[in-house]
């Protein structure tokens, strides 16, 4: 039988082809193509600008450690500007491209958190929310990563993440506004055992909306912010739904293939990307814990 999860969503101006939602038993349907799911956790859960290689993931010996419970507490508010992150948090991720990207490793200082273990000063002198990202910028903490990357671009000196045009500007509002919702789509697919019919509708919408303006490969044709905001849950969602489920999200996708192919060229992006395998492994453990 067809497995089904109703998820209630809105969706910005792009109108989308609609989909035939009714899927096959035990079967995949993914662009054109019917796949056999291979994994029994998906069977479980009825679910910069220099090029480096693609999928390169950086080796966790370069980067520093996470500060956790039995770290002492930084000075802060002294005048140092500091994104607080964690490797792992795709959220984090966002601000640290964008600090990447502009050039500002020597003008922001990288503190890496560990979530699992989080130090009691973190909530108690840097931020009361006790979340990442987080930035330390004149004497004040701003958090929430989809404000922290337009305010890292307006704040500091380096190559602009806002798009030029009133009508590209106006895009990249919609498309900001739909971030959660095409997180919530996709997710309902892996952790809420929706068919995959849902989180197609997420990746059409990514398919189309690249096809709006044509001077590059990017949603707004040059790179920006929005590009900042998607692809670190777009790193995510295709390694799980091709290592876990033997789908690809770029099947009958060209403008989603090319955009990742040259989102992989792009230096302060490969630099936060997590290794695949810990993130296909946190996937698992989470569906085990579910």
């Amino acid at each position: 039988m067809s497995v089904g999860v109703g998820v209630s969503v809105s969706y910005p101006s792009i109108s989308l082809s609609s989909r035939n939602l009714s899927v096959p038993s035990s079967s995949l349907y993914v662009g054109r193509k019917v796949l056999r799911p291979s994994s029994d956790i998906y069977l479980n859960l009825r679910c910069r600008k220099s090029r480096t290689k693609p999928l390169l993931a950086v080796i966790g010996s370069s980067r520093v450690p996470e500060l956790d419970s039995s770290s002492e507490p930084l000075q802060v508010f002294d005048g140092t500007t500091r994104l607080y992150i964690s490797y792992g948090c795709p959220f984090a991720q966002r601000a640290w491209i964008a600090r990447n990207y502009k050039g500002l490793q020597d003008k922001i200082e990288l503190v890496p958190i560990d979530l699992k273990n989080r130090p009691a000063w973190y909530k108690e002198k840097v931020y009361k929310a006790n979340k990442v990202p987080a930035l330390e910028h004149n004497n004040r903490v701003i958090g929430e990563s989809l404000d922290l990357i337009k305010y890292i671009d307006a704040n500091f000196d380096g190559p602009s993440l806002t798009p030029d045009g009133v009508e590209k500007q106006a895009f990249a509002d919609e498309l900001l506004s739909y971030t959660a919702t095409f997180s919530k789509v996709v997710r309902s697919t892996l952790f809420s055992g929706a068919d995959i019919a849902a989180a197609d509708v997420g990746f059409d919408y990514m398919e189309q909306a690249l096809s709006k303006f044509k001077e590059g490969p990017f949603f707004l044709g040059q790179f920006s912010f929005v590009d900042v905001a998607y692809v670190p849950f777009i790193e995510r969602f295709q390694l799980i739904f091709k290592d876990v489920m033997n789908v690809d999200i770029t099947s009958g996708r060209p403008n989603l293939a090319l955009w990742i192919q040259e989102m992989n060229k792009i230096e302060a992006y490969t630099e936060t990307r997590h290794d695949p395998q810990e993130l296909v492994e946190k996937y698992k453990k989470l569906v085990q814990a579910k």
